[in-house]
């Protein structure tokens, strides 16, 4: 049986799409969608990817045919995808990741169903539509979570990129049967080149390469990616692991997050992980996160900016429990309020946008 691409409920044969047929209605996001799987299947060899910004100023970078498909192997035989598994894509296909379900689906002959990057993609899909393979952001998780969908999450193998799920969104896949990994990587690494597998028996506090990477540490405890099938030369990154094992380690932060408070070096993502605990404590479902803001005497000074608003006591809590269980060094100097925060593209959290606008206020 050949296999389906079905579009936001339109469905196309890899024939016609390769012949050049495509809706003249379709939407841009369908548009792209349609572009991509025209191209692959013409067989072209060069194409132009998008990174999202999330980290730096959005740039464009160039892959080959062999490398996107080179990638896409390493994770379907990590994974194990067959033949005539439905894939749900339902992550923006101008961008690496959805263009990786793209191709990974398209080399392992897996079925696509495409779905606009909405925050619960199981509403578009019918119920008797079973899904083996898909990858999400962390909104989309907690987004189906919470809803009536929730059981689509009992079979099937979900990846989990875009940004690091909170603890509260681990320890509730702890109940669902289907198979969850938390994904490392860029677009410069063509998608992810390790996972951690969070849920089941035996759930991973560290992420495992893929076969054929190898990895080390550079002197700032930054690491370094050496994938062949992407490059020659090693990939140099700005985040900080702790290496377990040669093929292992865990993710601590961002350098080029590190708040330099008085000669202190804080990495900010290791308050986060405590800041999430205490609002979990609080039963506080709002979003935050730790910034270095300027400070006259200190350079920089730790800031909790937190997105909507908090009653005078809950934040009088926030500071005790923060002072608590934070060193004197961490604990945040200030806490700041936006009332929403502004988001890239991919529906990630604009860290620096949104600090340029609390600032302007």
């Amino acid at each position: 049986m050949e296999t389906l691409l079905n579009l936001n409920g339109k469905k196309y044969s890899l024939s016609e799409l390769k012949s050049g047929f495509t809706n003249q209605k379709a939407s841009s996001y369908e548009h792209s969608c349609l572009q991509f799987c025209h191209r692959w299947l013409k067989g072209e060899y060069n194409f132009i990817l998008q990174t999202s910004g999330t980290t730096g100023t959005p740039k464009k970078i160039s892959a080959t045919r062999d490398q996107l498909r080179a990638s896409a192997k390493l994770t379907a035989d990590y994974l194990g995808l067959q033949k005539e598994y439905n894939a749900l894509i339902c992550l923006d296909t101008n961008y690496v990741a959805g263009i990786m379900m793209l191709v990974r689906s398209l080399e392992s002959g897996m079925n696509m169903y495409v779905t606009d990057p909405a925050a619960n993609p199981f509403d578009k899909i019918s119920s008797d539509t079973k899904i083996d393979f898909a990858a999400l952001v962390p909104y989309q998780i907690q987004a189906i979570l919470k809803s009536k969908k929730k059981n689509r999450f009992n079979d099937g193998i979900f990846l989990i990129g875009g940004a690091p799920l909170s603890k509260k969104t681990i320890d509730e896949l702890q109940s669902c049967s289907g198979i969850f990994y938390a994904t490392y990587g860029m677009t410069e690494t063509l998608s992810h080149i390790a996972l951690q597998r969070l849920n089941g028996e035996n759930p991973e506090n560290y992420f495992k390469i893929l076969s054929g990477i190898s990895i080390q540490v550079d002197d700032r405890g930054c690491l370094i990616i050496n994938a062949p099938h992407i490059n020659s030369t090693s990939i140099v990154t700005n985040d900080l692991v702790e290496m377990i094992d040669h093929d292992k380690f865990i993710w601590l932060g961002r350098a080029d997050n590190i708040i330099n408070s008085g000669g202190v070096k804080i990495i900010p993502e290791k308050i986060e992980a405590v800041v999430e605990l205490i609002f979990n404590e609080l039963k506080l479902e709002n979003r935050f996160f730790i910034a270095g803001l300027p400070h006259s005497e200190l350079g920089q000074s730790v800031s909790l900016i937190i997105e909507g608003n908090l009653p005078e006591i809950q934040e009088k809590n926030i500071i005790e429990l923060m002072k608590e269980k934070l060193s004197r060094y961490e604990v945040p100097k200030s806490i700041w309020y936006a009332s929403t925060f502004l988001q890239t593209e991919t529906g990630k959290i604009n860290k620096v946008k949104t600090l340029e606008t609390i600032q302007k206020n």
